[in-house]
Protein backbone atom coordinates (compact mmCIF):
# COMPACT_ATOMS: atom_id res chain seq x y z
CA UNK A 1 0.00 0.00 0.00
CA UNK A 2 3.08 2.62 0.70
CA UNK A 3 3.44 5.30 3.11
CA UNK A 4 -0.19 7.62 2.49
CA UNK A 5 1.36 11.23 0.71
CA UNK A 6 4.21 9.34 -0.15
CA UNK A 7 3.62 10.13 -4.05
CA UNK A 8 3.70 14.37 -3.14
CA UNK A 9 6.64 15.97 -4.65
CA UNK A 10 8.00 12.62 -6.51
CA UNK A 11 9.12 14.56 -9.66
CA UNK A 12 12.25 14.02 -12.61
CA UNK A 13 11.16 16.54 -14.77
CA UNK A 14 10.23 20.72 -14.34
CA UNK A 15 9.06 22.72 -17.79
CA UNK A 16 8.92 26.55 -17.68
CA UNK A 17 8.60 28.66 -20.38
CA UNK A 18 10.58 31.79 -21.26
CA UNK A 19 9.87 35.07 -20.67
CA UNK A 20 8.81 37.22 -24.55
CA UNK A 21 9.53 40.74 -24.69
CA UNK A 22 5.45 41.13 -24.43
CA UNK A 23 5.01 40.60 -21.23
CA UNK A 24 6.58 44.05 -20.26
CA UNK A 25 3.96 45.71 -22.02
CA UNK A 26 1.34 46.85 -19.82
CA UNK A 27 -1.61 46.89 -22.46
CA UNK A 28 -0.35 43.00 -23.11
CA UNK A 29 0.90 41.32 -19.65
CA UNK A 30 0.47 43.89 -16.50
CA UNK A 31 -2.32 43.80 -14.44
CA UNK A 32 -4.07 46.44 -13.96
CA UNK A 33 -3.24 48.98 -11.17
CA UNK A 34 -0.11 48.04 -10.65
CA UNK A 35 3.24 49.79 -11.92
CA UNK A 36 4.69 48.67 -15.11
CA UNK A 37 6.61 45.58 -14.74
CA UNK A 38 10.97 45.70 -14.93
CA UNK A 39 11.42 43.01 -18.29
CA UNK A 40 14.96 42.69 -17.51
CA UNK A 41 14.62 41.76 -13.45
CA UNK A 42 11.80 39.64 -14.64
CA UNK A 43 13.70 37.38 -17.10
CA UNK A 44 16.79 37.17 -14.65
CA UNK A 45 13.79 36.14 -11.92
CA UNK A 46 12.82 33.24 -14.65
CA UNK A 47 16.32 32.52 -14.96
CA UNK A 48 17.48 31.75 -11.70
CA UNK A 49 13.90 29.95 -10.85
CA UNK A 50 15.56 27.43 -13.71
CA UNK A 51 18.63 27.11 -12.39
CA UNK A 52 17.71 26.47 -8.79
CA UNK A 53 15.34 23.56 -10.40
CA UNK A 54 17.87 21.93 -12.35
CA UNK A 55 21.32 22.48 -10.16
CA UNK A 56 19.55 22.87 -6.69
CA UNK A 57 16.48 20.46 -7.09
CA UNK A 58 17.97 17.93 -9.46
CA UNK A 59 15.56 17.96 -11.79
CA UNK A 60 15.65 17.75 -15.68
CA UNK A 61 14.90 20.95 -16.80
CA UNK A 62 12.83 21.88 -20.02
CA UNK A 63 12.34 25.19 -21.21
CA UNK A 64 9.88 26.10 -23.47
CA UNK A 65 10.78 29.26 -26.06
CA UNK A 66 9.03 32.45 -25.28
CA UNK A 67 6.50 33.19 -27.71
CA UNK A 68 5.78 37.30 -28.23
CA UNK A 69 1.71 36.58 -28.91
CA UNK A 70 1.25 34.63 -25.53
CA UNK A 71 2.21 37.70 -23.27
CA UNK A 72 1.29 35.28 -19.85
CA UNK A 73 3.00 31.83 -21.33
CA UNK A 74 5.28 31.94 -19.11
CA UNK A 75 2.75 31.22 -16.35
CA UNK A 76 1.93 27.55 -17.64
CA UNK A 77 0.89 26.16 -14.49
CA UNK A 78 -2.25 27.61 -15.69
CA UNK A 79 -2.63 25.18 -18.37
CA UNK A 80 -2.49 21.90 -16.65
CA UNK A 81 -3.23 19.96 -14.15
CA UNK A 82 -0.52 17.26 -13.86
CA UNK A 83 -0.92 13.47 -11.65
CA UNK A 84 1.34 10.58 -12.88
CA UNK A 85 1.53 9.91 -16.28
CA UNK A 86 -1.78 11.50 -16.86
CA UNK A 87 -2.18 15.37 -17.92
CA UNK A 88 -5.96 17.23 -17.99
CA UNK A 89 -5.51 20.38 -20.61
CA UNK A 90 -6.97 23.13 -18.92
CA UNK A 91 -9.53 25.66 -20.44
CA UNK A 92 -8.09 29.04 -18.60
CA UNK A 93 -11.12 31.49 -18.03
CA UNK A 94 -9.40 34.58 -20.28
CA UNK A 95 -10.15 33.39 -23.98
CA UNK A 96 -6.89 35.14 -25.00
CA UNK A 97 -5.07 32.79 -23.03
CA UNK A 98 -6.19 29.46 -24.16
CA UNK A 99 -3.63 28.91 -27.20
CA UNK A 100 -0.83 28.84 -24.23
CA UNK A 101 -1.78 25.18 -24.14
CA UNK A 102 -0.87 24.47 -27.45
CA UNK A 103 2.91 24.46 -26.76
CA UNK A 104 2.85 22.84 -22.87
CA UNK A 105 0.01 20.21 -24.21
CA UNK A 106 2.98 18.92 -27.19
CA UNK A 107 5.72 19.22 -24.88
CA UNK A 108 3.90 16.67 -22.59
CA UNK A 109 3.09 14.15 -25.25
CA UNK A 110 6.83 14.32 -25.87
CA UNK A 111 7.34 13.10 -22.81
CA UNK A 112 4.85 10.49 -22.78
CA UNK A 113 2.19 11.68 -20.99
CA UNK A 114 -1.47 10.50 -21.44
CA UNK A 115 -3.23 13.59 -22.84
CA UNK A 116 -7.15 14.68 -21.48
CA UNK A 117 -8.99 17.26 -22.95
CA UNK A 118 -11.04 19.68 -21.44
CA UNK A 119 -13.61 20.29 -24.02
CA UNK A 120 -16.49 21.66 -22.70
CA UNK A 121 -17.15 24.92 -23.19
CA UNK A 122 -18.72 25.52 -20.21
CA UNK A 123 -15.97 24.79 -18.18
CA UNK A 124 -13.70 26.77 -17.22
CA UNK A 125 -10.47 25.82 -15.42
CA UNK A 126 -7.41 27.08 -14.25
CA UNK A 127 -4.30 24.49 -12.90
CA UNK A 128 -3.04 26.85 -10.46
CA UNK A 129 -6.62 26.48 -8.62
CA UNK A 130 -6.14 22.84 -8.50
CA UNK A 131 -3.77 21.55 -4.55
CA UNK A 132 -2.71 18.27 -4.83
CA UNK A 133 -2.05 17.04 -1.48
CA UNK A 134 -0.84 13.57 -1.91
CA UNK A 135 -4.01 12.20 -0.59
CA UNK A 136 -6.43 14.07 -2.50
CA UNK A 137 -7.68 16.94 -4.62
CA UNK A 138 -8.67 20.40 -3.80
CA UNK A 139 -9.73 22.50 -6.49
CA UNK A 140 -10.73 26.58 -5.59
CA UNK A 141 -14.19 27.79 -7.31
CA UNK A 142 -12.94 31.28 -8.36
CA UNK A 143 -13.31 33.96 -10.72
CA UNK A 144 -10.81 31.17 -12.89
CA UNK A 145 -12.28 27.88 -12.73
CA UNK A 146 -16.26 27.25 -12.10
CA UNK A 147 -17.43 23.47 -11.00
CA UNK A 148 -17.74 22.26 -14.18
CA UNK A 149 -14.10 22.79 -14.62
CA UNK A 150 -13.92 20.86 -11.07
CA UNK A 151 -15.89 18.05 -12.12
CA UNK A 152 -13.15 17.60 -15.23
CA UNK A 153 -11.07 17.25 -12.47
CA UNK A 154 -12.27 14.33 -10.25
CA UNK A 155 -13.98 12.67 -13.95
CA UNK A 156 -10.10 12.50 -14.85
CA UNK A 157 -8.31 11.54 -11.36
CA UNK A 158 -10.93 9.10 -10.67
CA UNK A 159 -8.28 7.42 -7.91
CA UNK A 160 -8.36 10.29 -5.98
CA UNK A 161 -11.05 12.47 -3.60
CA UNK A 162 -11.99 15.47 -5.22
CA UNK A 163 -13.28 18.48 -3.16
CA UNK A 164 -14.48 22.39 -4.05
CA UNK A 165 -13.36 25.06 -1.79
CA UNK A 166 -14.58 28.51 -2.48
CA UNK A 167 -12.17 31.32 -3.19
CA UNK A 168 -12.63 34.88 -2.55
CA UNK A 169 -11.44 37.94 -4.62
CA UNK A 170 -9.40 37.28 -7.41
CA UNK A 171 -6.83 35.07 -5.80
CA UNK A 172 -6.34 31.04 -7.31
CA UNK A 173 -6.35 28.99 -4.25
CA UNK A 174 -2.80 28.21 -4.78
CA UNK A 175 -2.23 31.59 -4.27
CA UNK A 176 -3.38 31.06 -0.87
CA UNK A 177 -2.83 27.20 0.29
CA UNK A 178 -0.39 25.01 -0.54
CA UNK A 179 1.63 21.70 0.89
CA UNK A 180 4.55 22.28 3.08
CA UNK A 181 5.08 19.18 3.35
CA UNK A 182 2.83 15.29 3.10
CA UNK A 183 0.52 16.18 5.86
CA UNK A 184 0.61 20.15 6.31
CA UNK A 185 -1.01 22.62 4.74
CA UNK A 186 0.31 26.12 5.19
CA UNK A 187 -2.14 29.08 4.04
CA UNK A 188 -1.80 32.89 4.28
CA UNK A 189 -3.44 34.90 6.98
CA UNK A 190 -5.98 36.44 5.15
CA UNK A 191 -9.80 35.95 5.59
CA UNK A 192 -9.83 34.56 1.71
CA UNK A 193 -6.94 32.08 2.82
CA UNK A 194 -8.07 31.07 6.25
CA UNK A 195 -11.49 30.62 4.84
CA UNK A 196 -10.15 28.22 2.20
CA UNK A 197 -8.64 26.38 4.76
CA UNK A 198 -10.97 26.05 7.35
CA UNK A 199 -12.77 24.65 4.00
CA UNK A 200 -10.05 22.19 3.20
CA UNK A 201 -10.42 21.34 7.17
CA UNK A 202 -13.97 20.57 7.10
CA UNK A 203 -13.99 18.52 3.59
CA UNK A 204 -11.37 15.88 4.20
CA UNK A 205 -10.73 12.73 6.28
CA UNK A 206 -6.98 13.19 6.18
CA UNK A 207 -5.02 14.13 9.55
CA UNK A 208 -3.26 17.49 7.96
CA UNK A 209 -1.56 20.20 10.34
CA UNK A 210 -1.38 23.84 9.06
CA UNK A 211 0.72 26.50 9.64
CA UNK A 212 -0.42 30.16 9.06
CA UNK A 213 1.90 32.60 7.07
CA UNK A 214 1.97 36.42 7.32
CA UNK A 215 1.69 36.78 3.27
CA UNK A 216 -0.99 34.66 1.41
CA UNK A 217 2.00 34.97 -1.83
CA UNK A 218 4.09 32.73 0.66
CA UNK A 219 1.50 29.99 0.99
CA UNK A 220 2.30 29.30 -2.98
CA UNK A 221 5.17 27.07 -2.25
CA UNK A 222 6.23 23.29 -3.70
CA UNK A 223 7.26 21.02 -1.88
CA UNK A 224 9.46 18.62 -3.49
CA UNK A 225 11.73 15.38 -2.82
CA UNK A 226 14.91 14.69 -3.20
CA UNK A 227 15.65 11.58 -6.03
CA UNK A 228 18.38 10.53 -2.53
CA UNK A 229 16.24 8.74 -0.26
CA UNK A 230 18.21 9.75 3.07
CA UNK A 231 18.33 13.13 1.89
CA UNK A 232 15.24 15.77 3.39
CA UNK A 233 13.03 16.80 1.15
CA UNK A 234 12.72 20.46 -0.41
CA UNK A 235 10.31 23.20 -0.26
CA UNK A 236 10.69 25.84 -2.99
CA UNK A 237 9.31 29.12 -1.58
CA UNK A 238 9.52 32.39 -2.13
CA UNK A 239 12.62 33.89 -0.76
CA UNK A 240 13.09 36.81 2.23
CA UNK A 241 14.00 39.59 -0.15
CA UNK A 242 10.23 39.17 -1.63
CA UNK A 243 8.17 38.46 1.79
CA UNK A 244 10.16 39.09 5.01
CA UNK A 245 7.49 38.48 6.83
CA UNK A 246 6.94 34.86 6.17
CA UNK A 247 10.36 33.60 6.17
CA UNK A 248 10.66 32.99 10.13
CA UNK A 249 7.42 31.34 9.88
CA UNK A 250 8.27 28.92 7.15
CA UNK A 251 11.76 27.82 8.88
CA UNK A 252 9.11 26.04 11.52
CA UNK A 253 8.49 23.33 8.76
CA UNK A 254 10.26 20.09 9.85
CA UNK A 255 12.06 18.16 7.46
CA UNK A 256 12.22 20.39 4.89
CA UNK A 257 15.20 22.13 3.08
CA UNK A 258 13.88 25.51 1.98
CA UNK A 259 14.77 26.96 -1.28
CA UNK A 260 14.32 30.36 -1.61
CA UNK A 261 13.95 32.08 -5.14
CA UNK A 262 12.44 35.59 -6.06
CA UNK A 263 9.21 36.26 -8.19
CA UNK A 264 8.48 39.97 -7.01
CA UNK A 265 8.45 41.29 -10.86
CA UNK A 266 6.97 37.91 -12.45
CA UNK A 267 3.96 38.72 -9.32
CA UNK A 268 2.90 41.99 -11.55
CA UNK A 269 2.20 39.36 -14.05
CA UNK A 270 -0.19 37.59 -11.50
CA UNK A 271 2.97 34.74 -11.33
CA UNK A 272 3.19 33.00 -8.51
CA UNK A 273 5.93 29.56 -7.90
CA UNK A 274 3.04 27.34 -8.86
CA UNK A 275 2.21 29.15 -11.99
CA UNK A 276 5.36 29.42 -13.18
CA UNK A 277 6.71 25.80 -13.33
CA UNK A 278 5.45 22.60 -13.95
CA UNK A 279 6.56 19.06 -12.81
CA UNK A 280 6.41 15.33 -13.70
CA UNK A 281 7.95 11.91 -12.90
CA UNK A 282 8.53 9.83 -15.81
CA UNK A 283 10.74 7.41 -13.09
CA UNK A 284 8.18 4.90 -11.85
CA UNK A 285 8.61 4.58 -8.16
CA UNK A 286 10.95 2.67 -6.30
Amino acid sequence: MGTPGEGLGRFSHALIRGVPESLGKEEEGIAVGLPPLDLAKAQREHGVLGGKLRQRLGLQLLELPPEEQLPLGPLLGDTVVIHGDTALITRPWSPSRRPEVDGVRRALQDLGLRIVELKDENATLDGTDVLFTGHEFFVGLSKWTNHRGAEMVADTFRDFAVSTVPVLGSSHLRGLCGMGGPRTVVAGSSEAAQKALRAMAALTDHPYSSLTLPDDAAADCLFLRSGLPEASPFLLHRGCGDLPNSQEALQKLPDVTLVPVSCSELEKAGAGLSSLCLFLNTRPHS
